[in-house]
């Protein structure tokens, strides 16, 4: 007799097996096998929302396989995703099987290599309650505000339409910010803006008035600036202050789900569902040339910046490999994890550092190298040296008019040989400056008035509605990309370019959630009930108790 190990995809089923070897037979589930009824409710509200489940439609040759494969084995360990999700897809099976629910059966991966399965074998432990109870709670949730909900906006809007407790205030978000669009009236505003040269150098730089009359500048039409160039017309251009220092620049922690979205959206353009599929992959195991099916990643849906002493020492291996010594921190780093953060896992990172992406990149589809790629060099470059820069600010005095410019050179690169994180929106380059000293008189060689008008707020991204949705508290790393998915697949939001508008049923339902349903789209109400959620999943909370107190205002 064999022993049987139950995951979740056929591709993690084949890395593990490898490992494993010959006397463990390794089965995917193919992700959940029961659920609540597709045709109805399904929930008890008399009996405590006692949960309804059923065999899903479509697993019958799965349940069938399951159920005979733990027939014939001595022992079956449940290796489902390290979350919530997992450890309730577990339990499912465990009851489906009759199982011991109070047996040491369940193994978590954080990992997919032989170090990362050998540690999850040799650390079976009971299912965990409170993750279970914490995803029944959320799926009661939401079925009930789906399910109530969705014939309300039948009867006013049209039929077909579903309401959704973390996706109505995704939806919100982003008609809010079409609303400010629309309604934004351009200021006027206008800068000045001159070009010097400094005595010992004919480098042409840039300087800004920033100052009159020790007042800062503030020009909102063509006369008040016209004005100042006029009290300026044969002015002497005076140095009165250089200021010269060297600041220190950190890398960007390692990935969590959100951020790796972003990034990936950021750079490549990729949609957070293209990112995920990319990622679950790597870390499910990619077969390698000369290696096998390797997972290359560590578990992709976390909120969690630590990093275990074992990864930390292979990246200081690394780096000191490739960049030599003086590219590694004085002592090594440790990033801090939000508040909120459920801290269940380690960041993301590499699996195996020293597998660097020109060594795997053949192995991998174009998307899996891009990712791997990705999340190689950030964790890499998070364990690096400070980048050191020279910068220079300089102060212009002229006619009781201050004008400022500054600059930078690189001093030493660190972190950034290998890495930036790339901003929302590409800042002018900082160039460095000219020699200059303090009481040189400089040489004007332009200065003109600029006319410039204020922008309305930017539409959302992807990136940034998964950020804002991070940065608020609503849904959790396993949901921001199967949330948007679905707001545009339903026709409530849609493309255009990069950016995300509402269509105009998403605009109506939003309206007619706010006026009727006012909780279910506030941002605050599901940032309060995901942390109810995590309260349940701590077990400081009750489920049951958490459900009656949203159904009975809800009802």
């Amino acid at each position: 007799m064999s022993d049987l190990v139950i995951v979740e995809s056929p591709a993690k089923a084949k890395t593990i097996k490898k490992y494993l070897g010959g006397n463990y037979e390794v089965v995917a589930s193919m992700g959940h096998v029961r659920d609540l009824p597709k045709s109805k409710m399904g929930i008890d509200f008399e009996n405590n929302f006692e949960p309804q489940y059923v065999d899903m439609k479509g697993k019958e040759d799965v349940i069938k396989e399951l159920k005979k494969y733990a027939k014939k084995s001595e022992h079956v360990y449940l290796a489902t995703d390290p979350d919530r999700e997992g450890e309730a897809i577990s339990w499912h099976i465990s009851n489906m099987l009759g199982l011991d629910i109070n047996d040491n059966n369940r193994v978590e991966f954080n990992e997919i290599t032989k170090s990362g399965v050998k540690a999850g074998m040799s650390n079976p432990h009971k299912i965990d309650l409170d993750l279970v109870n914490a995803q029944q709670a959320r799926r009661i949730l939401d079925r009930i505000v789906g399910y109530k909900l969705s014939p309300f906006l039948w009867k006013k809007v049209k039929r077909g339409l579903s309401a959704g407790r973390v996706q109505s205030v995704a939806v919100r978000l982003i008609v809010d910010r079409e609303k400010e669009v629309k309604e934004f009236v351009p200021q006027e505003y206008w800068s000045i803006d001159a070009k010097f040269t400094a005595p010992s150098s004919r480098k042409v730089f840039a300087a800004k008035l920033s100052a009159i009359d020790g007042k800062k500048a503030e020009l909102s039409n063509k006369e008040e600036t016209d004005e100042v160039l006029k009290r300026l017309e044969n002015a002497v251009y005076t140095v009165t202050d250089v200021k010269k220092r060297v600041t220190r620049k950190q890398p960007a922690p390692p990935f969590i789900t959100s951020t790796l979205q972003q990034e990936a959206s950021k750079r490549m353009g990729f949609q957070a569902k293209r990112t995920m599929k990319a990622a679950q992959e790597l870390y499910e195991g990619v077969e390698i040339e000369g290696m096998g099916a390797v997972g290359l990643i560590t578990y992709m849906r976390t909120d969690s910046l630590r990093i275990s002493d074992e990864a930390r020492d292979a990246a200081a291996k690394c780096i000191e490999e490739i960049y030599g010594k003086e590219y590694l921190p004085p002592s090594p780093r440790v990033f801090k994890s939000k508040k909120n953060a459920q801290d269940a896992h380690e960041a993301i990172r590499p699996s195996l550092p020293e597998l660097t992406p020109d060594r795997v990149k053949a192995s991998l589809t174009t998307d899996q190298f891009k990712i791997y790629k990705l999340i190689w060099e950030r964790f890499i470059a998070s364990q690096m040296a400070n980048a050191l820069l020279d910068t220079v600010s300089v102060t212009i005095e002229a006619e009781g008019c201050t004008f400022k410019a500054s600059g930078y050179s690189v001093k030493f690169d660190g972190f950034t040989k290998l890495y930036e994180e790339k901003k929302d929106s590409e800042e002018e380059n900082n160039k460095m400056l000219p020699p200059i000293n303090k009481e040189d008189i400089l040489k004007l060689k332009e200065i003109l008035g600029n006319q410039h008008f204020t922008q309305p707020p930017s539409r959302f991204t992807e990136a940034s509605l998964i950020k804002t949705m991070e940065e608020n508290g609503i849904g959790r790393p396993s949901t921001y990309a199967p949330t948007i998915s679905t707001i545009i697949s339903r026709m409530y939001v849609e493309r255009d370019g990069k950016q995300l508008r509402p269509t105009a049923l998403g605009e109506v339902t939003t309206d007619l959630m706010k006026d009727h349903f006012k909780h279910i789209v506030d941002a605050k109400f599901t940032a309060k009930m995901e942390s109810d959620l995590d309260g349940v999943e701590r077990g400081e909370t009750n489920w049951v108790d958490t459900l009656d107190v949203f159904y009975k205002d809800f009802d």
